[in-house]
């Protein structure tokens, strides 16, 4: 009977490392299945970041080439304005000149 126990205890301690095998091969693919997941997750972050940082730094670039722009235009209504102001003052000035020159070449000193 005793030889019959033993066996029954072989066989349980047989059976008990079965399960334990299981247990541990279970885990070992859910933590594989986890790692897995979590490197999905980081992938899927770190694309959406990158995403938005370049959707941030597109934004930034067209909001400085619009700026340069607007800068652009802005002087060059700054520079007509400043020709248009020396054309007004040159016709104003450009009768006295030509009577002055006038004076001056008519005029001989002895």
């Amino acid at each position: 009977m005793d030889s019959f126990k033993g066996q029954g205890g072989i066989q349980m301690l047989l059976t008990a490392e079965q399960e334990a095998q299981h247990i541990v091969s279970n885990a070992r693919n859910l933590r594989t299945q986890r790692l897995k997941q979590a490197k999905d997750e980081a992938e899927r972050e770190a694309a959406q970041y990158r995403s938005h940082m370049e959707d941030d730094y597109q934004k930034s670039l067209s909001e400085t080439s619009g700026s340069s722009g607007s800068n652009v235009k802005r002087l060059d209504e700054e520079t007509e304005a400043k020709i248009k102001n020396l054309k007004t003052s040159a016709s104003n000035v450009s009768t006295e000149v030509v009577d002055m020159l006038l004076k001056y070449v008519t005029n001989i000193k002895v």
